[in-house]
């Protein structure tokens, strides 16, 4: 199968190339980028207009199977990625049972093979149930497919133990994926500690819950030389913290979510559990910061942290509802309408934090256009203007506080390993 993709603005950080220029791609790999290609192709695609960037890579989701399929499904996470423009994505183990061993990756791997229609980068438990009290086989995970471990849902408290699976991550080749928040901080909270949560009569979550976590895991990363990925950063210390591990050079990256850099605790309209998320939206000097992080490199990429819930659970007051939104389906809009049309990102630096970033955090050979890589790409119209609708996502999860919002871009084609996997 031969595909021609004529007249689209590439967008290639790997290889530095911006521009008007066709695309070739012979089964599942692309054989050239360049002016005015002339081939017999199977299929053309007009991409006038159109951006064309490798696929993105979403290094936080969860895909709830095994255990909470009622939420979200392998088949229907990964279409809701194929529609978001992601060709590779990472779901996290905090499923029933935890993705916490060899056997667990490995059935994984193979729902993933029968039924996504992306790529799927199994992410391995730290703990044994991620219980927090023994330490998983975090080798074997390593060995059977893991590209990383994490806890992603909490934090492992236990100093020691967490040293210890650090190592252990670090003798495996693999990274560490840290959610920071110190649960002896955190109580109850349900949204950002602040002005808006007193309004609302609701339980807050200070800036302190993630900070402590986020400047002792970094601490423990330059004691055991691991490399740590910080998920999900949502304070002004946080990026004040990574720039500092930056600056001691450090092997720590940090994720950004698009509902951190576009909405702030003020936006929170009334007690309403589609703005309830883990870490919470905060105040709306973080939310600066946060994008200033991302223009300056500070941040290295931005994640969605797509956690589907049921209506009901999204239903009643904040104080009873689970932590999470969905993000899959929004997170180039929100990006492109917030960051680039913004002023804080040019859409080369949009790609690099969505596609490049990732696949070097991963360590996998993907996030390039350039010949010879599968043909992993994403074609989206920066141009088309249009609102939100949850009632139309692919998602079980409609869960956004984004529903009616007017944003710019839209992705039109999601192709993995040469083959069509969604198209608008």
């Amino acid at each position: 199968m031969i595909t021609l993709i004529k007249n689209g603005y590439v967008l290639d950080p790997s290889t530095n190339t911006e521009g008007i220029y066709d695309v070739l791609v012979e089964d599942d790999v692309i054989k050239q980028v360049a002016k005015n290609i002339e081939d017999k192709a199977h299929q053309v695609i007009d991409a006038s207009g159109k951006y064309v960037m490798p696929g993105f890579i979403d290094l936080h989701v969860h895909l709830r199977e095994p255990g909470f399929e009622y939420k979200e499904t392998i088949a229907t996470g990964s279409q809701a990625a194929a529609v978001g423009g992601y060709t590779t994505i990472c779901p996290m183990p905090n499923t029933k049972p935890a993705i916490d061993n060899k056997c667990m990756i490995e059935y994984l791997k193979y729902k993933a093979a029968e039924e996504a229609a992306v790529n799927i980068v199994p992410i391995g438990a730290i703990t044994i149930g991620q219980a927090g009290n023994k330490l998983a086989d975090i080798k074997a995970m390593a060995n059977a497919g893991a590209m990383a471990v994490s806890e992603d849902g909490k934090s492992v408290m236990d100093i020691n133990l967490y040293v210890e699976g650090m190592r252990a991550a670090k003798e495996a080749g693999i990274p560490v994926f840290a959610h920071c928040e110190d649960k002896t901080l955190v109580k109850t909270g349900v949204m950002n500690a602040g002005k808006r949560a007193e309004e609302l009569g609701l339980e807050g979550i200070s800036n302190a819950v993630e900070d402590v976590i986020t400047a002792r895991d970094i601490l423990l990363a330059k004691e055991t030389g691991v490399s740590l990925h910080l998920c999900h950063c949502s304070t002004e210390d946080s990026v004040r913290l990574v720039k500092m591990a930056k600056e001691m050079s450090l092997k720590v990256t940090g994720e950004v979510c698009p509902h951190h850099f576009t909405l702030c605790d003020e936006d929170i309209p009334c007690d309403d559990p589609n703005y309830k998320m883990n870490p919470p939206l905060r105040a709306a000097k973080d939310v600066e910061a946060l994008k200033v992080a991302l223009r300056d490199g500070i941040m290295d990429v931005i994640s969605t942290d797509h956690a589907p819930h049921s209506a009901e659970e999204k239903s009643g007051s904040m104080a009873q509802s689970p932590f999470g939104i969905v993000g899959s389906e929004t997170a180039f809009a929100l990006t492109f309408t917030e960051l680039v049309k913004g002023g804080y990102l040019t859409p080369m630096q949009m790609v690099e934090k969505m596609s490049y970033n990732p696949a070097k955090i991963l360590g996998i050979d993907k996030g390039s256009l350039a010949p010879g890589k599968i043909a992993d790409l994403v074609i989206a119209d920066p141009n088309l203007e249009y609102a939100i609708d949850v009632n139309k996502f692919v998602s079980k999860g409609k869960n956004s506080p984004f529903h009616g919002r007017r944003v710019y871009g839209k992705v039109e084609l999601t192709m993995v390993s040469g083959e069509v996997v969604y198209e608008a």
